[in-house]
């Protein structure tokens, strides 16, 4: 039996909220004297600043520690032709792009008792982003996860490693998640090994990053810093990584190729707002 519970699912009014924004734009750009020209164009460059964000919407609400099943279920698999997925603590929506170029996945994990959310992850990839100055392939993969005693004593053990270590721990609890949703989605099959292709992506940039900072000291000590640090990835061109921490909570962020542009977006949503858990580490883990 899981230990989640039904999924209750809510539809929001987005074309009201939507219809509304445009007409109070139109009302000022009347009062300011704007032209229809320089409104659509102010309304592009806000879509285009906000490419993904939509996609991204129930990761980036969900707060590690404090957030509960009752808060992430009725979010997850909530957008047309999103499929959900459940295992015994870990839930996922998995999404495809009518023209089959674009797939994206929002998976969370739960602790075993408490039910509140310990990893959280969220990954994009878009064979034509279509932006006003970069077009291509593009990839995001962002990360946030609850290190526990076990994996807080193997970062500090490793010294000047720390962030390679902070990132196979993430890697090795993403692989550990997907296995827990194996065959158990509502359409278990063709979606299961589409989110299976995705892990493999994933872990493919993240094992060419960590041969990237063991080969380079200097780029390892640069990475958590608010630009992290850039890269390069055989398929998709330059890359950009930052990984930090908030006392027990690792942050992962990766942009690739066309998505590069949007790594600042949300810089600082995912520690914002984050209550300490209730019980901490005698030295917070430090990635700098």
């Amino acid at each position: 039996m899981s230990l989640i519970g039904p999924r209750i699912g809510f539809k929001q009014s987005g074309a009201r909220v939507s219809y509304f924004g445009f007409f109070a734009m139109v009302f000022l750009c009347s009062l300011c004297g704007c032209s229809p020209v320089v409104l659509k164009a102010q309304m592009d460059r806000q879509k285009d600043r906000l490419y993904d964000r939509d996609l991204s919407a129930a990761y980036d609400q969900i707060r590690i520690k404090k957030s509960l099943t009752l808060d992430v279920l009725p979010g997850m698999g909530d957008r047309e032709g999103e499929i959900f997925s459940q295992g015994e603590t870990v839930v996922a929506s998995l999404g495809r792009g009518k023209d089959g170029y674009k797939t994206w996945f929002t998976m969370v994990t739960f602790h075993e008792f408490e039910l509140s959310v310990i990893r959280k992850y969220f990954f994009v990839v878009d064979e034509k982003v279509e932006k006003t100055l970069t077009q291509g392939r593009g990839f995001r993969f962002d990360c946030e996860m609850f290190m526990s005693e076990k994996e807080i004593g193997e970062i500090q053990a490793a010294k000047e490693a720390k962030q390679t270590t902070v990132l196979k721990a993430v890697l090795r609890n993403l692989e550990k998640d997907v296995g827990e949703l194996a065959g158990g989605g509502d359409k278990a099959g063709q979606e299961n090994k589409t989110l299976d292709i995705s892990v493999l992506l994933i872990k493919n940039v993240g094992e060419a990053i960590i041969r990237e900072l063991e080969m380079s000291g200097v780029l390892a000590t640069k990475i958590s810093d608010p630009e992290g640090i850039e890269f390069d990835h055989i398929n998709f061109g330059k890359g950009r990584i930052r990984i930090w921490a908030e006392g027990n909570i690792a942050v992962v962020k990766i942009r690739l190729g066309a998505l590069v542009p949007t790594f600042h977006e949300l810089q600082e949503a995912a520690v914002e707002g984050i209550e300490p858990p209730a019980r901490q580490v005698e030295q917070p883990v430090e990635v700098e």
